[in-house]
């Protein structure tokens, strides 16, 4: 296979989780409504349960996923999560109330968490440090035409058919990537380097996780800062439909916003092999509280201004470019013998802390962004203090 279709399954498969949270922004009002959370008189916020239902299915099941990879290969466990994925999507357009709705949709991340651990997986089975960094960015690049164009597809939907349509979308999304990697993505575990499902065995490998230094500590640091982008993402069509006014365009704003996050991670592709992995991220991360911190002041000081918000909100989503490929690799760089067991256990401390974190703060929206910024710098502060930890008090070391 030639690199650049490697690229391209991968990040299909990554866009199985983006698209299935970013495409359904737009039709949560609606969502709420149909289900009857609207007439139960809820919170208006609680419509932030279907993106949040979704994602907390996606975290923990992946610590099962990985040592179930590593045991029987990558190919089996990603279509049966693929298939699973198709069926879920299926099954959210028949629910009829809006507790059944969540429950499909934690099902569903639960099946995408496969896919998800796998393609990390295979990409850990092929490449190491920077090179990885340099590949998983190439990836985040093509990935991040999802967040770019999802919501405007689930606004081109809603114009044409109900919010039932959405989920028609993810379950052809789910086959056509099922039929792609069927044919063409071979198996890159192979027999004599898979291991034993024993509890002993699946316990040793996560400890040895948890016990590597350089592991252990950017995948905290990574759970505390994503946790701002799953403040934003649930929130997001609540700050530009209710804080600014732009119900018609917010597809268009949400793009803008994935357009700086795109640009940044191919230029985090260009650089990183020769800056290094963590120059690039502890310079993004200090870069991404002084911007929030800055535009947190400047509403404060002068009040809600899309002039002001916007380009400095996009300057401080870009650094996510820079920082998750870059720390996703450092993490997983020890680790390359237990790759599938590695890929679960960051996936799933970053999805449970950041979805956990994230639902938290968003929450706390009250008709301005002030609690969403503010929850940016103090993630970003802690964030800062486990990478400290973690390189014992050096940062932007070429090692």
């Amino acid at each position: 296979m030639r690199k650049v279709e490697f690229v391209a399954i991968v990040a299909g498969l990554m866009a199985l989780n983006a698209i299935a949270i970013d495409i359904m922004l737009p039709a949560l009002s609606a969502i709420a409504r149909d289900t009857g959370l609207t007439a139960e008189g809820g919170d208006q916020n609680r419509q932030q349960l279907i993106i949040f239902a979704y994602v907390l299915g996606f975290g923990a099941p992946q610590l099962i996923w990985g040592p179930i990879t590593d045991r029987f290969g990558r190919r089996a466990p990603l279509f049966i999560g693929l298939i699973g994925y198709v069926l879920t999507a299926l099954l959210c357009i028949m629910a009829h109330s809006f507790w059944a709705l969540l429950a499909a949709r934690f099902l569903q991340g639960v099946f995408s968490s496969g896919a998800r651990t796998v393609a990390s997986a295979v990409v850990r089975d092929l490449f190491a440090g920077r090179s990885m960094a340099s590949f998983m960015s190439l990836v985040m690049t093509i990935f991040m035409i999802v967040p770019i164009i999802a919501p405007t597809i689930g606004q081109i939907i809603l114009y044409v058919a109900p919010w039932e349509g959405i989920f028609v979308v993810l379950a052809v999304w789910g086959a056509l990537m099922l039929g792609w990697t069927w044919f063409r993505l071979p198996e890159s575990l192979p027999k004599e380097a898979r291991r034993s499902l024993e509890i002993g065995s699946v316990m040793t490998a996560y400890l040895q996780v948890i016990r590597t230094r350089v592991s252990f500590g950017y995948m905290l640091a990574s759970g505390l800062v994503f946790g701002s982008l799953f403040a934003f993402i649930a929130s997001s069509e609540q700050v530009f439909r209710d804080v600014f006014d732009q119900g018609d365009t917010f597809a268009y704003w949400f793009a803008g916003i994935a357009a700086a996050l795109a640009v940044s991670n191919f230029a985090n592709s260009r650089l990183v092999e020769k800056v290094g992995m963590r120059r690039i991220s502890h310079i993004a991360l200090l870069t991404f509280m002084l911007s929030s911190l800055v535009l947190t002041l400047a509403t404060l000081a002068w009040g809600e201004n899309l002039a002001v918000f916007f380009p400095l909100f996009a300057l401080g989503f870009a650094c996510f470019g820079m920082m998750g490929s870059n720390f996703s690799a450092l993490a997983m760089e020890p680790l390359g013998k237990i790759a599938g067991t590695a890929s679960a256990a960051y996936g799933f401390a970053t999805t449970m802390i950041s979805s956990i974190i994230g639902m938290i703060i968003g929450s706390q929206f009250n008709g301005t962004t002030v609690p969403l910024t503010l929850g940016f710098v103090i993630l970003g502060a802690a964030s800062l203090v486990v990478i400290l930890v973690t390189e014992k008090g050096r940062l932007f070391s070429r090692h």
